[in-house]
């Protein structure tokens, strides 16, 4: 039986599209906002823009200070952030009821009238602490640039999925503040953005307090739509090594995936917990377990919304034990997955967590607003939180088989091998 979040949808004149889910368990409301531009819309030689904007939008815009939008919602409990990913950029907000409309109002302000700020001196600054963060995040960090590279050797160069959202630091630096003006009126347009409000508030009040402070929002450019041709599983085995100065050797195995919001990946996601994501997965059981060839394993399922996903595995050696061993004892199971497929147990294993993990999740009034986002602005698709574990419910262990098949696959696999700097 499907989930029943009573949740309601309204666009505004302006394009924007509202959803609301009243919640009145706790005195506070989460409010979202998902804006289709990731890292996947940047053009070459304009990477890293639509990271640079989560930065930005808390420098200030038409009648906010920067940095106020943090001090502001802070001062009355609240508590904000913002991330960027391939497809998509958002910014929420999680504050008491009496707060709600002053978070809306802020929000309004910057996506609205942000670029009244977007100064010179704005732009060095926030490029400069976009570097740092790579520094920190990326290149200083243990295995730091690992998923970078497993991107660059899954997704062929000029895909939009090759490059990462971080982005490249000369194109960042070679950005004017004309180009960084019109990313932003390209794509921060009200129909191009979806507000999502979960919590202490009734729908006519949610409504029409997006209305009061979101409507006078310019409609804004129509927003092209880019898509690309979905992508075949890699046809030949990819390689990147690298010797660094971590204490364990790691391999990183990343797969093609069909696009995400199918029975396809849905299966394919299924087939990668079963691979390397339950503490009863092949490789654990194996790998770790009886040959402790591995200290440990694990597994994951981009969905990803133009074409073509990302399945990709972590296995770290275990002490003494070549990464080529382990490559190719990983390699050997993942071939035996492919051709037997899930057993019973696995697949009451992969619900069991699958619906433990979504139903904690939505508990969560800001993980819930998050999701209704996600699913709303990738796949129009409001009630989406409601049907996706009878969805999952409906995937058959013939159908797991099938994709692990066609997709996981030894000779279909880019591997990322660092080697400690000592074992070299």
């Amino acid at each position: 039986m499907p989930l029943a979040y009573d949740i309601v949808d309204r666009t505004l004149a302006n394009g924007l599209r509202v959803v609301v889910n009243e919640d009145h368990s706790v005195p506070v409301v989460a409010i979202n906002l998902w804006v289709g531009v990731g890292s996947r819309h940047e053009p070459a030689g304009k990477t890293g823009f639509a990271h640079l904007f989560e930065h930005l939008m808390f420098q200030g815009s038409r009648q906010v200070a920067s940095g106020e939008h943090f001090a502001a919602l802070m001062a009355h409990g609240g508590r904000l952030n913002a991330t960027t990913w391939f497809d998509r950029t958002n910014y929420f907000d999680t504050v008491p009821r009496g707060a709600f409309e002053l978070a809306l109002w802020m929000e309004a302000d910057r996506h609205g009238w942000l670029l009244d700020a977007v100064t010179q001196d704005n732009l060095d600054n926030q490029r400069d602490v976009v570097k740092e963060e790579k520094r920190q995040r990326y290149d200083n960090a243990p295995y730091g640039n690992a998923m970078i590279d497993l991107y660059s050797a899954v997704f062929p160069h000029g895909h939009p999925y090759h490059h990462a959202t971080i982005g490249s630091m000369m194109d960042l630096d070679a950005a004017t503040l004309t180009d960084v003006h019109d990313f932003f009126r390209r794509w921060y347009t009200p129909s191009n953005t979806v507000l999502t409000i979960v919590g202490d508030v009734t729908v006519p009040e949610a409504i029409h307090a997006a209305e009061t402070y979101f409507g006078s929002i310019p409609a804004g450019p129509a927003v092209p739509t880019l898509r690309s041709q979905p992508l075949p599983p890699l046809s030949t085995p990819q390689r990147v090594e690298r010797t660094e100065a971590v204490p364990m050797g790691r391999l990183y195995m990343g797969f093609r995936l069909p696009e995400d919001n199918t029975e396809n990946f849905l299966a394919a996601s299924c087939a990668m917990d079963c691979l390397g994501g339950l503490t009863t997965s092949r490789l654990e059981r194996a790998l770790v377990r009886t040959e402790e060839l591995a200290d440990s394993v694990s597994a994951g399922a981009l969905g990803l919304c133009d074409g073509v996903s990302l399945g990709y595995l972590v296995l770290q050696a275990a002490d003494g034990v070549a990464l080529s061993h382990l490559e190719e004892r990983a390699c050997e199971l993942i071939e035996e997955f492919a051709h037997a497929g899930p057993t019973a147990i696995d697949m009451e294993a992969v619900r069991a967590q699958t619906e433990r993990g979504w139903l904690t999740a939505l508990a969560s009034l800001e993980e819930r607003a998050d999701a209704i986002g996600h699913a709303t602005c990738l796949y129009d698709d409001p009630q989406g939180i409601n049907t996706y574990l009878d969805r999952l419910g409906s995937i058959t262990a013939d159908q797991v088989q099938q994709e692990a098949a066609t997709w996981l696959r030894a000779s279909a696999r880019a591997v990322v091998a660092i080697t400690p700097e000592e074992a070299a």
